[in-house]
């Protein structure tokens, strides 16, 4: 037989909070969680893990995922926490990790957690972290850290927080990648022009170019070909 209860509190007592470490110790960047600051009061006689977590859910009114690799059976009662140190509680005693990405509260086992090694490619690891605390993906209690010569980046989490990691890497690549790249100017040529007498000889590259003969008498000298338009 299952018994529960939840005191509801009024909408100016509802408490929008970060999400925490298992610990409850440590401020995330992920997606706030905004969950009642009152207890949440939930007696068990004997139930399945994963339906006291849909519960949880279904009393606050929040969608939930369950991996099919959580699994235990609660037995007893259970302190009596606020929603967000429950959740905690819950998954300190069974060994889960969760992660909420601002629509669904992802819950699965630690055994799932992930790590990659992520190419950056054209994408600096500042600009891919400035991504992710934008997005509200970042979350302190997983590992985001940049290998030596910041191409390349670690990246540990449960399944949810990997997969969006990695969805925002491929769009920032896909970004840089499409941007126009600038032309490169073509080097201009070294040219001089030699005057001697009433010839005139062209070195481009310092390679002559002519001779070729005036009728007009010129004084022999040198003269860049930039300033022929000064004759």
């Amino acid at each position: 037989m299952l018994i529960r209860s939840m005191i509801l509190c009024v909408l100016n007592a509802v408490l929008c909070v970060g999400v925490f470490i298992t610990t409850g110790t440590q401020m995330a960047l992920g997606a706030s969680l905004s969950l009642p600051s009152t207890p949440y009061h939930y007696l068990v006689v004997d139930q399945e893990l994963p339906s006291a977590l849909q519960e949880f859910g279904n009393n606050l009114n929040i969608r939930v995922s369950i991996s099919g690799e959580v699994k235990g059976r609660i037995r007893g009662r259970l302190p009596d926490l606020a929603p967000r140190e429950f959740l905690d509680h819950l998954t300190n005693l069974y060994n889960l990790q969760w992660y909420y990405d601002g629509l669904v509260l992802y819950v699965s086992a630690a055994k799932e957690a992930q790590t990659r090694l992520l190419l950056l490619g054209p994408v600096s690891f500042e600009a891919f972290t400035a991504a992710l605390d934008a997005l509200s993906i970042s979350d302190e209690r997983y590992i985001m850290r940049p290998a030596p010569g910041n191409g390349l980046v670690l990246a540990s989490g449960p399944p949810r927080f990997i997969a969006l990691v990695d969805e925002t890497l491929n769009g920032l690549v896909a970004q840089a990648q499409a941007r126009p790249r600038a032309v490169e100017a073509p080097p201009r040529d070294s040219v001089l022009m030699l005057f001697r007498g009433s010839s005139e000889m062209i070195i481009r590259d310092g390679r002559p170019e002519g001779p070729y003969s005036f009728d007009t008498p010129r004084q022999d000298g040198v003269m860049p070909a930039h300033a022929l338009g000064q004759r």
